[in-house]
């Protein structure tokens, strides 16, 4: 799945299924089709059920385009799945969203 809304005040696209090696073309072309927007661009990832290397790639290229653009850019709604890999890798604060990490003991916990 890939969803854009183009609102009055962003552009948020939903991303859903996996994002991983398989889909990494096909999602590539499609994030580069935005990234031109020069509303503050959100991805929604709520949806996301697999992320490998493959789809973290694809979203830090997306965030280094964005930067080079002086354009916004904003990760929502992350999935299990995304909050798990995040923090694997230890990215719940390289770009710079505030997302809810869960503890051991089912705390929440915002980073």
């Amino acid at each position: 799945m890939f969803k854009v809304d183009k609102l009055k005040s962003k552009c948020r696209v939903h991303i859903g299924d996996e994002m991983t090696i398989y889909d990494a073309a096909e999602l590539k072309e499609k994030l580069m089709g935005v990234l031109e927007d020069s509303r503050p661009l959100e991805l929604g990832l709520s949806r996301v059920t697999e992320l490998d290397s493959s789809g973290v790639q694809l979203l830090m290229l997306v965030k280094k385009e964005r930067e080079k653009q002086n354009r916004s850019l904003s990760l929502s709604n992350h999935s299990d799945e995304v909050l798990s890999i995040f923090e694997l890798l230890g990215l719940a604060t390289h770009f710079k969203d505030p997302i809810v990490m869960q503890k051991a003991a089912g705390e929440n916990y915002e980073s």
